[in-house]
């Protein structure tokens, strides 16, 4: 399922399918070239800014764990940017490192508290980490910033109906679910 969600304000599109959060606007900067030279002690050539454009091309093109390397690498050259953070938490989302990504998305929410997609992003890897409360508040969060956002309103609904699933609040669990406890025997022979 192809689903566009805004990122960073709406700028550009995003993606969710199996599992992913990527970028679907133009990544071709139209010269085609792509700089692959080695810097100094294994470093990648060029700026922070390379660093990140490439990452992001990286993203997009479906290689989040080599697209992880440069963002972490630009991350850390700028720590306060709020677009390679969230680039960042994105293939950490993406490679399945998913408390990297909450953490990175974390960073991004709390430097920005108004920005519904780091909100978003932090809701949904917290669900993946089974901490359904924390993704709750966080998924709320971005649906009252954005009410509109069906992919944010379908991330909310699924994240509380398993805290309600876990609550009990559809009954008990039928013989064969998973978490089902046979009831245990009498030992009275009755």
């Amino acid at each position: 399922m192809h689903a566009a969600i805004p990122v960073a304000g709406g700028a550009a599109g995003a993606e969710q399918e199996s599992g992913e959060l990527r970028m679907n606007h133009g990544s071709d900067d139209g010269t085609g070239a792509e700089a692959s030279s080695e810097g100094a002690a294994g470093a990648p050539g060029g700026g922070v800014y390379d660093w990140f454009r490439r990452g992001v091309r990286l993203l997009e093109e479906r290689h989040p764990a080599a697209a992880v390397q440069l963002l972490a690498r630009a991350a850390d050259a700028e720590p306060e940017s709020r677009s390679i953070r969230e680039a960042l938490a994105r293939a950490q989302f993406d490679a399945g490192q998913y408390a990297a990504a909450r953490e990175s998305f974390r960073a991004v929410a709390l430097a920005d508290p108004s920005d519904d997609y780091a909100q978003f992003g932090w809701g949904v890897a917290a669900a993946r980490l089974g901490d359904f409360e924390s993704s709750a508040e966080h998924l709320a969060l971005a649906v009252a910033m954005q009410p509109g956002n069906k992919h944010y309103r379908a991330a909310l609904r699924q994240t509380r109906a398993t805290l309600a699933a876990r609550a009990g609040a559809f009954g008990p669990l039928q013989p064969g679910a998973p978490g089902y406890s046979a009831p245990p025997e009498d030992s009275d022979g009755s």
